[in-house]
């Protein structure tokens, strides 16, 4: 076998059967070799930033990495910023980066760079291809780091590795299992749980990708006075009329040092300590109110199902019946949109086990507000703050579940980044339902300046927050890209086209004008 058949016969074995791609002159082997090996589906995307976030979407609804395959170090550097997202996600991912032949490198070709400097900041592991014979076994090993370390893992692959003959396909062992939490653990924070003070159990990572953690968690905190809250960004936050609802951190710090008050404990499973997005002025960096004690039960690698398991039992509320929440009331949207009528309209025509993309950015919170009240479905958050995710991260979750409808709530500047996306959805007839909050600005910093205290920006700083000279022509861009497009202004609008993009397969983008 050449070195590139090796090297997809082991992803194929392996079980990884995508790859997103956007290859250039020194991949041409691999993409030779996508008609010689079977059981791999590659799918094109327009842009490095398309292709990274459709991986990130991939991993998040399956659990397992997807390949990526990017052109030398300028084509992985267009798509770092989602590989950024990735890794707070903690998504597996392989990002296979073609490299000039090994007796080239030298010469310092105009595409030459340092890709290990590139890959390290987002990267769990990093290796290269030694030889066509090696190349196999190194993929294997980028394959289980990805898993190992739930990080992107880069495989930078020489030319010539991949053209030669004399590979051959290696077994790829089983994935290792996440690390459980000792028992000792367990019986502090029970101990902490009863000591009679006033607790609260912060979710993240594997506790609120998964029904029966939330569950858990409600019946632990039901049994000893706490409360539970999960994580701003989660990755995947699953929500339905069988589990109890769970408040989100919300963003400024000054609302999330209010979102603790008067607690007494922070248990952390899975989640991290709240931390502020950014350094404000007199703000602390973990905006939490002086005397709360955290503690943390799972890390964000450990076994956090296990660990809330074991601490019921600890607790004795292993048996008690989760909570019931009254679930709140979605009133019809009519008359001009805002960002509540959308996400009301998005909630009362949301199918059974649809994803929702979440990128509204200021706009982001009106969704989760209400989402109790829609059926069963999961929600993609915006994790690591670069922005530009949700159009890609909505293709690669329609690919990872074709039979869910994806819904991504998208604000309209942050869609400029990776509109790109919209040409992938339309080609591999993906059923994604984008809805551009179109507002034509970039709306947080209207916000960040005003919390700057400039309530009168001058004309160099009011022209850096709009986007409306020219507005951005929504339904023109996606028919450019092959989607079809309605403009909505009023609830009755926004509903009617929901309810037509919803019984029309393939994708659709709503204008929902704010």
């Amino acid at each position: 076998m050449k070195g590139s058949e090796g090297l997809l016969a082991t992803a194929a074995a392996a079980g990884v059967d995508i790859c997103f791609a956007n290859p250039g002159t020194t991949e041409i082997p691999l993409v030779e070799a996508f008609d010689q090996v079977p059981g791999m589906r590659a799918v094109l995307g327009l842009s490095e930033g398309v292709v990274t976030g459709a991986a990130d979407g991939y991993g998040r609804m399956t659990g397992t990495p997807a390949l990526t395959l990017l052109h030398l170090g300028p084509g992985f550097a267009n798509g770092i910023a989602n590989l950024h997202n990735a890794r707070r996600a903690r998504t597996p991912i392989i990002n296979l980066i073609g490299e000039h032949a090994s007796w080239h490198q030298a010469a310092d070709a105009p595409l030459h760079s340092d890709i290990e400097s590139l890959a390290k900041p987002v990267s769990g592991w990093v290796g290269r291809t030694s030889s066509t014979a090696a190349a196999a076994s190194e993929f294997a090993e980028a394959y289980l780091a990805a898993l190992r370390t739930r990080l992107p893992a880069t495989l930078i692959a020489a030319a010539d590795h991949m053209w030669s003959q004399g590979a051959m396909p290696v077994a790829v062992p089983a994935a290792p299992e996440r690390p459980q939490v000792d028992e000792q653990r367990i019986a502090e924070i029970a101990k902490v749980l009863s000591a009679g003070r006033r607790p609260v159990l912060l979710l993240g990572g594997q506790a609120v990708e998964s029904a029966e953690g939330i569950r858990t968690a409600a019946r632990i905190a039901a049994t000893v006075g706490a409360e539970v809250l999960a994580e701003r960004g989660s990755a995947r936050l699953e929500r339905g009329p069988g589990i109890p609802p769970v408040r989100t951190l919300p963003y400024f710090p000054e609302a999330v040092t209010e979102a603790f008050e008067g607690f007494s404990d922070l248990i952390l499973v899975g989640a991290r300590t709240p931390v502020s997005f950014f350094g404000y002025r007199g703000q602390p960096s973990h905006p939490l109110p002086d005397g709360i004690k955290v503690h943390e039960l799972a890390d964000t690698d450990a076994d956090a199902l296990h660990a809330l398991a074991a601490l019921a039992e600890a607790t004795g509320s292993a048996a008690e019946e989760p909570p019931h929440a009254k679930r709140p009331e979605v009133a019809t949207p009519s008359g001009p949109l805002d960002a509540n009528a959308i996400a009301a309209a998005i909630v009362l025509t949301q199918p059974e086990h649809a994803i929702i993309v979440n990128e509204g950015v200021s706009s982001s919170a009106a969704y989760p507000a209400i989402a109790d009240a829609a059926p069963a479905h999961c929600e993609l958050s915006q994790t690591g703050g670069a922005i530009g995710m949700g159009m890609p991260v909505a293709t690669g979750a329609a690919i990872a579940c074709p039979d869910r409808a994806v819904i991504n709530l998208q604000a309209d500047g942050s869609a400029a980044y990776t509109a790109q996306a919209l040409w992938t959805q339309a080609r591999e007839s993906l059923n994604v339902i984008t809805v551009i909050c179109s507002n034509s600005r970039y709306r947080i910093l209207d916000q960040e300046l005003q919390r700057a205290g400039i309530d009168d920006p001058g004309a160099a700083a009011a022209s850096m927050t709009s986007l409306g000279d020219p507005a951005l022509d929504w339904q023109a861009v996606a028919r450019g890209f092959g989607v079809p497009a309605q403009r909505a202004t009023t609830g009755e609008e926004l509903l009617a086209a929901l309810r037509h993009a919803h019984a029309e397969p393939g994708p659709h983008l709503i204008e929902a004008v704010l």
